[in-house]
Order: C-alpha cells, then sequence, then structure tokens
C-alpha cells in the first residue's frame, strides 16, 4: 500500500520534498499551500491533488505530513497534523523558539506518531562514511574539529530577499539557514554540543541585515573527553565547498564537499589515503531522506534525524544567537 503524503507549504523546500517523496515510488502526495499563484504553478508541474487550507487536507487520505512552512509555523502545524493521526516530518530548523516542542513529543507518544526533523546532510554517503570513520575506533577519540564553508547565497537561493531568510524570526540569517545544517551534522559526528560562543555579521548580502557570516567555537561533550570545534561560514564566495576535519588520537579525517571525498592520514608527514564517493544529483540525498523516513514509519522506529536531535539543535541555534548579542559564551 502507498503511504499518503502530504506536504504543507511548497516554496523551494517544499517543491523538493514534493518531487523527491514522488521520486521513491512509494507514495501518492499531495499538497497544501495557500498562495493560489504558487499552488497551481505546483500542481501544474506535478499534477499532484492541491488544497488551499490545512483543515480540507487533513479531511483526506492523508497518513504522512511534511511541514514546509516558515520555521515560526512548523510545531503549530505538526501538532495539528499528530493530531489527526499523521505521522510529520519538519524542515529545518525545528522552530525558531522552544514553545510547544516538549507537548509535541508529548502528543506523538501518546499517539505514537513518527517525528523527523529534515536536516539532510544525514543521507549524504561521505557523511555516513565520516560518521562510521569517526566511531570505528580506528582513529582513536576525536580531540578537535574544524569546519570551513561557504557559498554564494544569492546564485542558490535568488528570493531570498522576498523569503523567510530576511528576517531571524521567520528562521531567516545564517545560523538558522545555513550553519543549523552543519551543526546538527557535527553533534550527528562528535555528540552534542555543551558550550559555544559566536561571533556574526552582515558583511556582503545586499538588500537585507541578518548575518552571512559567522564564527563559532564549540564544545562537543564536557570534561576532559570533549572535542573542541569550529565553525566558520559564509554565505557570499565564489566557491560553493565544505570541509570537516576530525583531528583524532591517532590520525586526522577529511570530509569534503562538493568533492564527497573522505582522507585520512594516520602517520606524520605521510600520504592522504582516500575514497571518494559518486557525486549524487542534487535531489538524491533528498530522495533518500523521504526513503529513510518511510522506512521509519513503516516499521514504527526512529528517522535519521529525531525530534530530540532537532531539538538539540535548535538549542544550539538559539544560543549562538545569543552569543552574538550578548557577546559571551553560553552553556546549552
Amino acid at each position: 500500500m502507498p503511504h499518503h503524503v502530504l506536504v504543507i507549504g511548497v516554496g523551494s523546500i517544499g517543491e523538493r520534498h514534493l518531487r523527491c517523496f514522488q521520486s521513491t515510488g512509494r507514495a501518492t502526495v499531495a499538497l497544501c499551500e495557500p498562495n493560489e499563484t504558487l499552488r497551481k504553478t505546483v500542481v501544474d508541474r506535478y499534477q499532484a491533488p492541491a488544497f488551499a487550507d490545512l483543515g480540507s487536507a487533513l479531511s483526506g487520505h492523508a497518513t504522512l505530513a511534511v511541514v514546509c512552512t516558515p520555521a515560526p509555523l512548523h510545531i503549530p502545524l505538526a501538532r495539528q497534523c499528530v493530531t489527526a493521526g499523521l505521522d510529520v516530518l519538519i524542515e529545518k530548523p525545528l522552530s525558531t523558539s522552544l514553545d510547544g516542542i516538549t507537548e509535541l513529543g508529548q502528543l506523538a507518544a501518546e499517539r505514537q506518531a513518527v517525528l523527523g526533523v529534515a536536516y539532510v546532510y544525514r543521507c549524504f554517503p561521505v557523511f555516513k562514511a565520516f560518521r562510521e570513520a569517526l566511531a570505528s575506533g580506528k582513529f582513536g577519540r576525536p580531540l578537535q574539529f574544524t569546519c570551513v564553508s561557504g557559498q554564494h547565497f544569492p546564485t542558490y537561493r535568488p528570493a531570498y530577499r522576498e523569503i523567510y531568510y530576511a528576517r531571524h524570526e521567520s528562521g531567516g540569517g545564517a545560523i538558522q539557514d545555513a550553519l543549523t545544517h552543519i551543526l546538527n551534522a557535527g553533534e550527528w559526528l562528535l555528540g552534542p554540543i555543551e558550550r559555544l560562543v559566536a561571533d556574526a555579521g552582515h558583511l556582503a548580502l545586499p538588500d537585507v541585515a541578518v548575518e552571512d557570516t559567522v564564527h563559532l567555537l564549540a564544545r562537543h561533550g564536557a570534561g576532559a573527553s570533549s572535542v573542541l570545534a569550529s565553525y566558520s561560514l559564509n554565505q557570499h564566495q565564489a566557491p560553493n565547498e565544505m570541509t570537516l576535519t576530525a583531528v583524532c588520537e591517532r590520525g586526522t579525517v577529511r570530509c569534503e564537499l562538493p568533492g564527497h571525498r573522505l582522507s585520512w592520514m594516520t602517520a606524520p608527514g605521510g600520504a592522504w589515503e582516500q575514497e571518494v564517493f559518486n557525486t549524487p544529483e542534487r535531489d538524491m540525498p533528498f530522495i533518500a531522506q523521504a526513503n529513510a523516513f518511510l522506512d521509519a514509519v513503516e516499521n514504527r522506529t526512529e528517522p535519521p534525524c529525531s525530534l530530540a536531535s532537532g531539538l538539540q539543535t535548535l538549542r544550539v541555534n538559539l544560543a549562538a544567537l545569543n552569543s552574538v548579542r550578548q557577546g559571551a559564551w553560553q552553556t546549552i
């Protein structure tokens, strides 16, 4: 029996989820979008059933919802879907505040609903291999972690001035939009961030006031076993690239995008060894994420990123924003 998926909000990421759930071959997909022009455009592209309001959409056959609205609406919409008996995948970030999340988790537990957060890096093969390498014990305990990342945001999201990105209150700015993906990946690799300090500024993107450049120092874990980490990101450079390096007790492991290359060195002054993964077409990780969430629904198991993991990263997002405002370390 196919799953009946309802995508709520079909802006850029919602349209991608619609297309990718269709591509699994395991689901029929409908959409809910109040903007009539956008709704008709997406219906014409994908021949999907469409609803203008959530009440009408939930009266249909949906068994699973994907919430792709601006972040402040994620929790109330997810709650409405769980109340109606649906499993829910929520786009990142989980929200812009902690309001209602504990209650959503309790409701999901009562209804035995599967809830996930769409941090898609967990479905990239090179990231999975990076995590497996660190967990293998071959390189010993991670000691230091660095990430350097950037892209020319207007090239990839030319409407950034008119969408959620333009305001913190709607989930915008580099911390909530882009860095949150990397922080979630870092926590998946190394465990939760316990403390952080951040600096950020608006340096280049025209017509917005939110930060487009961030430097963040963090401690994953506490005490003698904690990992010292640094994250650097901007949204205005020409190269679209990211390099993550874990310095461990017995070697260094590095993950690089867009080359999708995992490299490691164990002998001081030695040679790098490497494994190169096929570069996926842009939709492929999202199709993998859709399939993984459908698997979780069918087996009633935890999805790649659980509500609890998404909540932890939300706490980190909020701490980073507070750190920038206060100029001080934050404890999560």
